[in-house]
């Protein structure tokens, strides 16, 4: 790491620590950016990744994709380039030195045009197709980012110069070499955009049955074809990307509402509550009426505070 990247990351650093009092996620006064703190480590917990640009700027931690286990630490960033569930822990962070980053939205259609616009052509393409990828930050693509957190500073400049420097951050990653799976993604009629098609039918519709054929069918593509992109892609199978979002829903109702756990597991999709509790036990590693307990607990306690949502970069 090169002293102005080290400065930055320092820079970086202190904004993120001003503006996040406590622990877990804080939204902004830029709509598409979230900063994160934790402050101590945590286990390994589930969630929903939409697309994104996370960097982290101090502290370790990992994200698990299917099988596969991204580990980061400070100066880098991942990108997911589509709605992705996913698992992630912190692993290096102390109350005296949290793990600090932030997670910037984005759309993925405006990521065509802006190809077309730029003229840019495609990186060669790597060993994976996966639609989340880890990589060193760059100076100059810390820098645009250092420059969109420095707004927060100045909110009369947010809603003139914050989508242009998000364009920007954008465009400084369709240029790195591993941003080969975005401009995949961009590409008309191409695997990886129509598996992003099915993803996005099945993140609304994940409560349905539904046959693998008629999915295939619906993204162009053979049943076979099918399966091998979508597994590339997401590192796991149409149904256990369904079952993965099911239980995610069902943990934010069982935490939120208060309907009993026969009533959530019939509002995700499940027909056999029974098969639900195992199922939610497996991934969660407690039995959804723990969460209900805890739930009734929290409330009990009412100067208690909870973190929602899962550790992220």
């Amino acid at each position: 790491m090169g002293a102005g990247e080290s400065t930055q990351l320092s820079e970086l650093r202190d904004l993120i620590a001003r503006w996040t009092t406590g622990d877990g996620d804080h939204l902004t006064a830029i709509p598409s950016l979230c900063l994160i703190r934790y402050s101590s480590p945590s286990t390994r917990d589930s969630g929903v990744l939409s697309p994104s640009l996370c960097v982290c700027a101090q502290g370790q931690g990992e994200v698990v994709l299917g099988a596969e286990t991204y580990s980061f630490a400070p100066g880098h960033h991942l990108v997911s380039s589509l709605e992705l569930p996913i698992a992630a822990r912190i692993v290096g962070a102390t109350s005296a030195k949290p793990c600090l980053g932030l997670r910037l939205c984005f759309d993925p259609a405006t990521i065509g045009p802006l190809i077309d616009e730029a003229g840019l052509t495609a990186p060669p393409q790597g060993p994976s197709e996966r639609g989340l990828y880890l990589a060193p930050t760059p100076p100059c693509l810390l820098d645009a980012v250092l420059r969109l957190v420095r707004l927060l500073r100045r909110p009369v400049e947010i809603p003139v110069l914050a989508p242009m420097i998000e364009r920007e951050i954008l465009f400084r990653l369709l240029l790195e070499e591993s941003s080969a799976v975005l401009h995949r993604m961009a590409q008309a009629e191409s695997p990886p955009q129509r598996i992003a098609v099915a993803v996005v039918w099945l993140r609304t519709h994940f409560r349905e049955s539904f046959r693998i054929d008629d999915l295939a069918r619906q993204a162009g593509m053979s049943t076979s074809s099918f399966h091998q992109w979508f597994r590339e892609i997401t590192g796991m199978s149409p149904l256990q990307y369904q079952k993965l979002r099911r239980l995610q829903e069902a943990r934010i109702l069982l935490r939120g509402e208060r309907d009993d756990v026969g009533t959530v597991s019939r509002r995700v999709g499940y027909e056999s509550s029974s098969q639900f509790s195992r199922e939610y036990t497996r991934l969660f590693g407690n039995p959804p009426v723990q969460e209900i307990s805890k739930r009734i607990s929290a409330k009990a306690q009412p100067n208690s505070l909870t973190c929602k949502g899962i550790p992220r970069l």
